[in-house]
């Protein structure tokens, strides 16, 4: 009866409830050497659902009793006499699975976004499943795309780079002063700035992290803003005025004009990969030419005039030095460019997401792109450096995925940033040397970072990176499925194969699909 007492006793020290209430409390009073910190708030948050900010009208995520962790790093006063200092909360579950989750941003950051682990990881967030999430504001307070941080030198540095590297480092002390050990296992997962940062944790802080997810990346944010800058102008040139003379680049094309243009794609492209069924996923082999729907004779619906085609070609093309050279990648067509959701599709007139100044009646290529090339404080966020050796010589592994239809960053330049790796890496993009421990997705039809009418955009990166990292099994295919197709799944197929359908079996079930070149 002693034994059975005593191994009770034992059992009950160890049992996940014993990271309630009074430890979570205890992180009040939570420092570590080197780092001016101040923990604001320690709360132990009992087992329930929680709403989430986004998509909009997402339905409330179940979420297991968890301590949440709130704080600032470096309080002080900057330029112009306003507080800065870097946020973060850190959620700590009850049940932990001994793996830490870094969770990326958005926009220009600015708030300290709910610490669940959400993004690609299907319909469990990584806090539901006993990761312990982190995640910051780095190091400033705003609005998603007030830069009036940049005016203070620290903040800059902070968001473009240090405050995740700082929180990443404190958030696994953390880690390892509730639990009485350190996290097992550390990942990245982040989409459109949250991309960025993930690509930045790779190339600037290669050892701490062994599994990276990267959505959408955020590259260059100068020359994509430049991009939807000239596909601005160039839309403009051929929109119709409004009674101030104004051109409307949301009307360059109406909706009859959107509709055949998807149409024509659709039918152009649609069937390579085996099945018609209103998405395209052998996008390399898709040769939509615009030119086909040009007009005989008078303009009609169906059917584009001349300016229109010119219009479409050159936009979709991307801006060129007037010597010729590529300054960033074109948009690719897809299936998902004319929709409506949070973030319009490209038809309906390009939306930049900070504004440049720039005069898009007066648009001049050469001039805009010196103007980025020569602001070297925001090519300090850029994530270019392709030698990654380090990261991958640990095992790390980086999992890229971008939507095909995304109107802010086009995924060529992720392809082109993969492929530049792979080439420095020592190997073509297929190259063993490479895809031993990166890949890249494309999600058909899918806009920024989630949501379209012609897409799958709800799969499990996170799983596949775990999978990789602890088991070594590499996520050959990750299985996508999504609103938008009730019933439907497909494979995702690692760069440069795609879904093929075998021609046997229910084309809605993504068992019946090979992943080939």
């Amino acid at each position: 009866m002693r034994k059975l007492t005593l191994c009770c006793a034992l059992l009950a020290m160890a049992a996940p409830f014993a990271f309630g209430a009074p430890r979570c409390a205890d992180m009040l009073k939570f420092q570590t050497a080197g780092v001016t910190l101040a923990i604001t708030k320690a709360d132990a948050t009992p087992a329930g659902t929680q709403k989430i900010p986004f998509p909009p009208g997402a339905p409330p995520v179940a979420l297991p009793a968890y301590c949440r962790v709130e704080g600032v790093i470096d309080q002080r006063t900057g330029a112009e006499g306003k507080q800065y200092g870097i946020g973060f909360a850190v959620a700590l579950p009850d049940q932990w699975n001994g793996r830490f989750l870094f969770q990326g941003g958005g926009g220009l950051n600015g708030s300290v976004a709910p610490p669940l682990g959400l993004q690609a990881a299907g319909n469990q967030p990584a806090l539901a499943r006993g990761f312990a999430v982190v995640t910051t504001d780095t190091g400033h307070k705003g609005s998603g795309f007030d830069g009036s941080f940049f005016r203070d030198q620290q903040a800059t540095l902070d968001f473009y780079y240090v405050a995740i590297g700082r929180v990443a480092h404190l958030a696994k002390e953390m880690i390892a002063s509730y639990y009485g050990r350190a996290a097992e296992h550390s990942y990245f997962d982040g989409c459109s700035t949250g991309g960025r940062e993930a690509m930045i944790m790779s190339q600037r802080y290669p050892d701490y992290f062994d599994g990276i997810i990267s959505g959408d990346p955020a590259i260059r944010t100068g020359h994509s803003n430049l991009a939807l800058g000239f596909m601005t102008a160039i839309f403009d040139q051929a929109a119709p005025k409004d009674d101030s003379g104004k051109p409307d680049p949301k009307k360059t094309f109406s909706p009859s004009d959107r509709k055949l243009i998807v149409g024509s794609l659709l039918q152009a492209c649609d069937a390579k990969d085996g099945v018609k069924d209103g998405m395209i996923f052998n996008q390399r082999a898709c040769n939509f030419d615009p030119a086909a729907l040009m007009c005989s004779g008078a303009k009609t619906d169906t059917c584009l005039s001349k300016t229109q085609v010119d219009t479409l070609k050159t936009a979709f093309a991307g801006p060129k030095w007037s010597y010729g050279d590529q300054i960033y990648p074109g948009f690719p067509f897809d299936a998902g460019i004319d929709d409506k959701g949070f973030i319009p599709g490209l038809l309906s007139g390009p939306v930049i997401p900070v504004a440049t100044g720039a005069d898009f009646t007066h648009f001049d290529v050469d001039r805009e792109a010196a103007r980025v090339e020569a602001d070297k404080t925001a090519q300090l966020g850029d994530s270019l450096w392709t030698n990654l050796t380090t990261f991958s010589g640990h095992g790390g592994k980086l999992l890229f995925y971008h939507g095909l239809s995304d109107p802010w960053f086009s995924p060529l330049e992720t392809l082109r940033y993969y492929e530049k790796m792979a080439k420095d890496t020592g190997g073509s993009p297929v190259a063993s040397a490479v895809t031993s421990w990166s890949r890249l997705y494309m999600v058909p039809g899918m806009g920024h970072c989630q949501g379209g009418s012609a897409t799958l955009d709800r799969f499990d990166m996170l799983s596949a990176v775990v999978d990789w990292v602890e088991k070594g099994v590499a996520p050959d295919r990750v299985v996508a499925t999504g609103p938008a197709f009730p019933g439907r799944s497909r494979p995702l197929c690692p760069y440069p194969q795609h879904a093929e359908y075998t021609g046997h079996g229910d084309p809605n079930d993504a068992s019946n699909f090979v992943c080939q070149e």
